[in-house]
Parts: structure tokens; C-alpha cells; sequence
């Protein structure tokens, strides 16, 4: 028979554990030191799963990781037109878009990085993607609580051009980090991270199919599978690999892709998503996306995409189905920040402005949703 005493126990630690789920992860941090009976409970899994699951959810400590010029201005120096540019992560709230933390260097280097992507409140970082090479040093870091983890170096070094893609990979439970190097037209290597064994594994079985050209930058990682755009000659294709089963497909785009200029590949419903902007607009004021969605290993045509002429060029989509925009200022050297409704065509300016990196003749921009999480990087 349960006691009373008991009984109460019990309701008591699952009345706190719905209080504590709620809090941002460095209040969290905080009351680990409160005493014992806290500490136990919020390093506990269950409470470390149920945190995240709240705040993805609920939308609650949720964030956009943003690169972007301090103060948002970028310094122009008409005697040093190659004045070198300084860059900072932030985190802007969700909803109401307001600064928050700036995020420097786990390692305490003052030198830029990249980020390459972001999960379950980790994020990958690295060199930036023009100085990326597989000499780069990789990290694992957890910014909510200030842990970051160095992944092991490989003796893979030769290899010059890389793909850096990371995220959770729910089939195998484990968190992936995929690079894919290519050193000529011959020459093409992949190489997988497990975080859970601390190590990287060669493929050796490279389909010949994948000596061609990527799109470069436009691939997306979605539970734990990486997708690349291909080029070959005019036609263009999906390219798909599990890290968990290590096996590569292959998928050609929709036939009305006929150019790699403004097609894009990113995440929509935890499946990939093509944004394909070549069409003219049938309606005043906006301009048209045709948008595809690869479910069940084919390509599902949606209702086209329309957005106010104002907005240049798409990022991505928010988890909640938001198209991710920018509109660029070049006399400022920034990109005003939009998210555009993919069904009613609201618009939401955020006030956030990106900084333009710029990449061979491509202008690039970096946004990533983030959540707070108490996941270690180990």
C-alpha cells in the first residue's frame, strides 16, 4: 500500500519538475548548485529530454542564431575598400526578435568562424566557409551551458574543397557530422563523425554517379541524412546519405528545374524542400517561387510561393513553416532580415540585419533556429 507520504513525495518532484522544464537553460544552471535533490534531477535524461521537448514545443528559449556586423553597420573605408570586416553571432528572441547573447568563441579565439549547423541546442562550427579545409578544426559546442567539445583530427588532410554538414540522427540516436572533400574531378571522399564513439569513419564504397559538381552550399541535414543539389552538364538531381547506414541515393529534381540559378534546398516538415525562383509572377506587387516537397522518394509540387518584390533572396524555413528572407542594402553592406508566411503571404520584418559574406560572385547569409538545451557535447 502507498502512503500518504509518499504520495505527496511524488507529486511534489513532478509539480517541480513542470516548474523547472520551463526555465531557460542558464537559470538551470544555476539552481544545480541550489542542493543535491536539484542537481540529480536536472542532469537527469528524463529532465535533459523533457527540457528540450518543452521548449521546441512550446516555443519557449527559442532563438535565431544570426551572423551579422556589430552595431549592424559595416565598416567602409573608401582608402581600404579590403578593410577586414568584423562579424559576430547573436542569438535574437523567436518571437519578438530582440538581441540576446553574442556568442563568442568557445575557445576563446578572437578569429571568425562559421557555423554549420544546429541541433537539439548544439551547433557545429568551424573556419569560415571560404578558408574551410579538412585541416579545419571542428567543435561540438553547446552555448546555453558553455560546453564545447573538439572533434578528433583526421589523416584525410589532402583534400581541398568540403562540405561540412551536423545534426541529430534519431534512427541510431547519436549526433553526426558529415564532410564530404573533393580534391578533382577524380578525387571525392566522405568521411562520418559519431559523437557517440569520439571517431570518424572513412566511406569506402563512393557510388561513381557522384563525380560531378554540387551546388555549392545548398544542402540541408534532416534527421541525420545529408542532402546535396548535384550538376550534371543540364540536369540537375538530389543527392541523399544516411550517416546512420551509410548509403547514398540518388533522385532527379522536378522537370521544370531547368537552371541551378536561385534553386534552393532547405528543411520543411523534417522533409527536403526545393524553392525554384525563375518564373515571372502572374500577380502585381510579388514575385513567385515554385516549391516542391521530396516525400516517399518522389517530388510532391506544392502551390507556388509568392512574396512581396521587396524581398530578395531566401535563406531557408522556420520550423513553423515560415519562409526565412532578406532584402539587401548594399550602400550599408547588410540584409534586412524578413519571415514571409508560405500560406497567408504575412509578412513579419524582423528589424534584425545579416551580414553579406561574399563567396566567389555569390553574396551568402547565415541564419539558424536555435534551442536551449541542457545536451552535453559528449
Amino acid at each position: 500500500m502507498i502512503s500518504f507520504r509518499m504520495t505527496s513525495t511524488i507529486c511534489k518532484k513532478e509539480i517541480l519538475m513542470d516548474i523547472l522544464v520551463r526555465l531557460p537553460a542558464k537559470t538551470l544552471m544555476r539552481f544545480l548548485c541550489a542542493c543535491k535533490a536539484w542537481s540529480d534531477l536536472i542532469s537527469s535524461p528524463d529532465f535533459v529530454s523533457t527540457n528540450l521537448n518543452t521548449n521546441i514545443t512550446k516555443r519557449r528559449n527559442m532563438h535565431l542564431l544570426c551572423l551579422h556586423h556589430p552595431d549592424f553597420k559595416r565598416v567602409v573605408d573608401l582608402e581600404d575598400p579590403y578593410v577586414k570586416q568584423a562579424l559576430q553571432w547573436s542569438f535574437f528572441h523567436y518571437e519578438t526578435f530582440e538581441q540576446g547573447l553574442g556568442l563568442s568563441h568557445p575557445s576563446g579565439s578572437t578569429e571568425h568562424y562559421g557555423t554549420y549547423g544546429s541541433s537539439n541546442g548544439l551547433v557545429c562550427i568551424s573556419n569560415p566557409d571560404e578558408v574551410l579545409n579538412s585541416r579545419s578544426p571542428i567543435i561540438i559546442w553547446n552555448p546555453s551551458i558553455k560546453k564545447f567539445k573538439t572533434l578528433p583530427s583526421t589523416t584525410n588532410n589532402k583534400f581541398r574543397y568540403m562540405s561540412l554538414q551536423f545534426g541529430f540522427h534519431p534512427g541510431v540516436n547519436d549526433y553526426k557530422v558529415v564532410r564530404m572533400m573533393r580534391i578533382n574531378k577524380d578525387a571525392f571522399a566522405v568521411e562520418v563523425y559519431s559523437l557517440s564513439t569520439n571517431s570518424w569513419k572513412m566511406i569506402e564504397e563512393i557510388p561513381p554517379w557522384l563525380n560531378c559538381n554540387f551546388k555549392y552550399l545548398e544542402g540541408t541535414f534532416i534527421n541525420g541524412v545529408a542532402y546535396r543539389i548535384l550538376e550534371k552538364g543540364f540536369m540537375y538531381s538530389l543527392m541523399s546519405f544516411d550517416s546512420g547506414s551509410e548509403e547514398f541515393e540518388e533522385f532527379i529534381l522536378p522537370e521544370s528545374v531547368i537552371s541551378s540559378h536561385n534553386l534552393h534546398i532547405y528543411p520543411f516538415e523534417e522533409k527536403p524542400c526545393l524553392i525554384f525562383h525563375w518564373y515571372i509572377s502572374d500577380e502585381e506587387g510579388f514575385d513567385r517561387g515554385e516549391f516542391f516537397v521530396f516525400q516517399d522518394k518522389r517530388w510532391k509540387r506544392m502551390h507556388p510561393f509568392y512574396y512581396p518584390s521587396r524581398c530578395y533572396h531566401t535563406i531557408g524555413v522556420s520550423i513553423d513553416n515560415e519562409v526565412v528572407m532578406e532584402s539587401r542594402d548594399y550602400c550599408n553592406g547588410v540584409a534586412d532580415l524578413f519571415l514571409v508566411n508560405y500560406e497567408t503571404r504575412e509578412v513579419r520584418e524582423t528589424g534584425i540585419k545579416l551580414a553579406i559574406t561574399r563567396i566567389g560572385y555569390n553574396d551568402h547569409f547565415h541564419v539558424f533556429t536555435y534551442a536551449e538545451s541542457l545536451v552535453l557535447p559528449n
